[in-house]
């Protein structure tokens, strides 16, 4: 039997079979349910109310009894026995104004991409007038085409060209009278003809970068004549209805049936969707668009290939490739010029990728003297520590929390996240600022940071991050999962709940920064250096860049170094992306970065446990490596009492 279900506020319908999960039903009707555990039940996000209709679902620890009496269940646990009507609450669904941070061009940026001057993209077009065939002369085409190139000094030896380009000489050549730009490829010693088009088309050529980032995938629309950013367009990474962080989607790209189509085809399609918007915008032709450069973790670059990323999970870990051959647009389904090439950013090792690789390069650690310590934080964490002579990586194993995931309200930094958080040291009542100026609906990484470094300095919880129930304010309360701290009374709030952070909610936050903070200890430790031996510490990537760093070091998620040694970089992975789209010789220097840098796999490391477990408390077992935050705690414990 098959069912018809509606989904509501969207208005989106579909039918299916009798069984189906609900979660599986909203994907296929294009109706976005939020579920960063990829639907496997552990994340308690994909939230519904069922209106109508009759179903068999599980029970859930992530739903309280009042959810579960206001008609809550999860998406994911609930199979279809009827008709239904269903309600997606607003807690449940993306909703617009994301933060996504598409780079920032700094000072150091702009020098370095004025050194390096444009002009040196993966292609070149030149301009050739060609003597039209007559009786005498009656060369054919291709060959009259490699005589011209011979004559301006390319060696056409052994030349390579494909197929379709010969099918479309003939037509090409005659359009413009014998007058056509030809894209040519040199890759070491060989040369590919990768297009011919009529007419001159060398002063119109242009090329895309792309960060294939986790959440967000982020699109620059260049001029590859002078190297100007025309436009930048930017979106959800769609890949997460299938979950928010790697593993997940690892899991259901190898698990299910074309489940790794369905991931590379989601990612394609919004590259393409983002790139015709921009050039529609910018009235510039698809078809000019001949050069792509991509940068990703590991496992999203696998992805955009198609490629089987199975064993990037699995001991030893280890991917099928971390530096990929030149393709073909047309080959991965790339709505641009067909013969595009497009080039990706070598990656490192399973879990630090090409978009760490892209950060080196645009930070310029590869060209500083001094000790640099760079740090992604996303929904994975990647640390890079080095200098112009070497560099040294790991991964830490964060959790997808500081993007929502494994916190009860948690959320993405979107309209109606709680960003910034104050608690009154002596009321314990509690202020705080809103993305959108909305009624709030969430909190996301930076606010879950700012209201536990709060309540830490406040003494609403203690060193190991546990609700102090006791002192004595209605804020403080038992929830049905423990202690709880109600951050937005529900007449404040957005929808009618209580928004809390529950005190599995702050263990969670803790073991995410206690990984963070021990990968940065012990890959120092390794080689025998101190935080205080570090010069600078650049913050890359889209959560990182709208951290508070105090109250970051106050958690103890980032070392205590003064203020002004730490930098905020932005989106490095799609500016390395563009320095390595205008530049040869940057793209060369960024596969040299991948090559000189030593990875450190933290699961085998011995010390790496210790570390991490001294660092689950606030800010840290020891408080003299945290001196002002040992002050903070003088001074509001004062006050306190």
């Amino acid at each position: 039997m098959r069912f018809k279900i509606n989904f509501q506020p969207e208005g989106k319908s579909i039918e299916v079979d009798a069984g189906t999960n609900l979660l599986d039903a909203a994907k296929h009707a294009g109706v976005h349910i939020n579920a960063p555990c990829g639907g496997e039940g552990i994340c308690g996000k994909c939230r519904v109310i069922v209106k109508q209709g009759e179903f068999e679902t599980e029970k859930s620890g992530h739903l309280t009894q009042d959810e579960i009496d206001k008609g809550y269940l999860l998406a994911c646990r609930t199979k279809i026995k009827s008709s239904m009507t269903v309600d997606v609450p607003i807690e449940s669904r993306i909703r617009a104004g994301q933060k996504i941070a598409t780079g920032v061009m700094g000072k150091d940026f702009k020098e370095l991409v004025r050194h390096d001057g444009f002009a040196e993209s993966l292609t070149k077009k030149v301009y050739v007038e060609l003597p039209p065939p007559t009786l005498e002369d009656h060369t054919s085409d291709f060959e009259r085409l490699k005589r011209e190139l011979e004559n301006l000094d390319y060696d056409m030896e052994g030349v390579l060209c494909d197929l379709s380009v010969i099918k479309r000489l003939p037509t090409v050549l005659r359009e413009e009278g014998w007058k056509a730009t030809v894209t040519l490829l040199e890759d070491g010693e060989a040369v590919e003809i990768v297009d011919v088009q009529p007419g001159d088309l060398t002063k119109k050529r242009y090329g895309i970068a792309v960060d294939v980032g986790t959440t967000s995938v982020v699109v620059y629309l260049v001029d590859l004549v002078d190297g100007r950013i025309i436009d930048i367009a930017s979106n959800y990474n769609p890949q997460m209805k299938y979950g928010d962080d790697v593993i997940t989607r690892i899991v259901y790209a190898t698990s299910k049936q074309n489940g790794l189509s369905v991931m590379k085809d989601l990612v394609i399609s919004n590259v393409n969707t983002l790139t015709e918007g921009i050039a529609k915008k910018n009235n510039i032709d698809l078809n000019l668009i001949d050069n792509i450069v991509i940068a990703g973790n590991t496992t999203m670059t696998h992805l955009f290939y198609g490629v089987n990323p199975q064993y990037i999970r699995e001991e030893p870990y280890v991917p099928v490739a971390n530096l990929f051959p030149l393709t073909k647009a047309k080959d991965l389904g790339i709505k641009v010029n067909e013969q595009a090439v497009l080039y990706s950013l070598p990656s490192i090792a399973s879990y630090v990728g090409g978009d760490i690789t892209a950060g080196v390069l645009a930070s310029g650690i590869c060209r500083s003297k001094e000790l640099v310590l760079f740090i992604d934080i996303g929904t994975n964490g990647e640390v890079v520590l080095g200098n112009c002579e070497w560099f040294v990586t790991a991964a830490c194993s964060a959790g997808p929390c500081f993007e929502g995931g494994g916190v009860k309200f948690g959320m993405r930094a979107m309209n109606g996240a709680i960003e910034q958080v104050a608690i009154d040291r002596n009321t314990y009542e509690a202020s705080y600022k809103v993305i959108g100026n909305v009624k709030p609906t969430g909190i996301c990484g930076s606010g879950m940071i700012d209201a536990i470094a709060e309540m830490f300095l406040s003494g609403v919880v203690d060193l190991r991050g546990k609700v102090q129930i006791d002192i004595g304010s209605k804020r403080v309360r038992s929830g049905e999962n423990g202690p709880e701290y109600v951050l937005v009374w529900k007449e404040d709030a957005g929808f009618e709940q209580d928004i809390v952070l529950t005190e599995p909610d702050i263990d969670n936050i803790i073991r995410a920064k206690g990984a963070i903070y021990a990968g940065l200890a012990i890959l120092l430790k390794e080689v025998g250096y101190t935080f205080n031996d570090v010069s600078k510490i650049l913050i890359a990537g889209g959560f990182g860049n709208y951290i508070d760093v105090e109250r970051a070091i106050t958690i103890g998620l980032l070392p205590d170094l003064p203020i002004d040694k730490f930098k905020f970089l932005g989106n490095t992975s799609v500016m390395g992306a563009y320095l390595s789209l205008i530049s040869r010789h940057l793209r060369k220097e960024a596969e040299a970065i991948a090559k000189r840098m030593t990875y450190l796999e933290l699961s085998v490391s011995r010390s790496f446990m210790d570390e991490y477990v001294s660092a689950l408390f606030l800010p840290h077992t020891n408080i003299d490596a945290f001196p002002t935050v040992r002050e903070m705690m003088g001074r509001n414990s004062m006050k306190v009492k």
